[in-house]
């Protein structure tokens, strides 16, 4: 099985939120080699700025570091069919950019999209991609 994650999945790791051990137990899948798991680039950009915040630069790029070199897949490039099913996404449901990118690429790889954000939902219900659910 593959999975992508959203940024707000590695997000509840940080702010021990509920729903975290789900996110534990698939990256430890991964680990093992059960599962495939993937993140955009995009998606690491919003982990990476939400920690400044909270961190300040230095210890997000420390974070962004431990993330590289874990089990996740980075997709670090974007192909112009996701492009325009993103833009297809944002206009068509109210997303944010960062989300209609994640629920492009989701549906371009195949992958099943984890993430605990509700303003997915109409696209999940519309859309050929799965969602798991983190709430």
């Amino acid at each position: 099985m593959h999975y992508l994650l959203d940024a707000c999945a590695l997000l509840m790791i940080f702010n021990d939120e509920p729903g975290a051990q789900k996110v534990i137990d698939l990256l430890q899948q991964a680990r093992v080699g059960n599962i495939r798991l993937s993140m955009s680039i995009i998606q690491l950009v919003e982990v990476f700025y939400d920690r400044i915040y909270i961190v300040g630069i230095d210890e997000a790029r420390s974070i962004v570091e431990s993330i590289l070199a874990g089990p996740i897949d980075i997709i670090n490039t974007i192909s112009y069919q996701v492009m325009y099913e993103a833009g297809r996404f944002k206009t068509s449901y109210s997303m944010s950019l960062a989300d209609a990118f994640a629920s492009a690429t989701a549906k371009s790889i195949g992958a099943v999209l984890v993430t605990k954000d509700d303003e997915l939902r109409p696209a999940e219900k519309a859309e050929n991609f799965s969602i798991l659910w983190l709430k």
